[in-house]
């Protein structure tokens, strides 16, 4: 009788059409700041060809112990001024991934980065359930525009608000 060997497990998280992220020029830089996360937003997520920029979308960037990204998943599409997100929806992919971090990144389309008392809440919540999952969770960005001299993003690291 012939003995199989187990083959190693492999999960890629992709949607359809979607690049591997070792395709993205992105993948191999660590994503270790604020202004990182920001450049990885504008290069990868809101540079794809399913953007859309007038609604809200929320994004999981899942790191290595390197902070280099190993993928990016699409949490949440909302409307003009919110998303929804649960944290199983958020965490399953770094679960599955065996991801050391996450920063979460989201965009306001009016272009004020300000967040709002509901994305203060949802980091909150985030921040629990990372620390429950011993997950990373390193920051959360939200993205503008600098239109009017407005900052292009916040930071809820940098704010000192996780």
């Amino acid at each position: 009788m012939t003995k199989f060997s187990p083959l190693p497990l492999r999960v890629v998280i992709n949607r359809v059409g979607e690049p591997t992220p070792a395709q993205y020029s992105a993948s191999r830089t660590p994503v270790d700041s604020a202004e990182a996360a920001y450049r990885f937003w504008l290069d990868v997520v809101a540079s794809a060809p399913d953007f859309e920029p007038e609604k809200e979308h929320l994004v999981a960037i899942l790191l290595d112990t390197k902070l280099r990204p190993m993928a990016f998943h699409l949490v949440s599409t909302g409307s003009l001024n919110e998303t929804i997100a649960h944290p199983r929806e958020i965490f399953r992919p770094a679960i599955i991934l065996a991801a050391y971090g996450v920063i979460l990144a989201h965009n306001h389309p009016s272009g004020d980065s300000a967040p709002s008392q509901a994305d203060h809440r949802m980091t909150r919540q985030m921040s629990e359930a990372a620390r429950l999952l011993q997950i990373q969770l390193l920051d959360h960005v939200v993205t503008g525009d600098a239109e009017g001299g407005r900052q292009p993003y916040f930071s809820f690291r940098e704010a000192r608000c996780l």
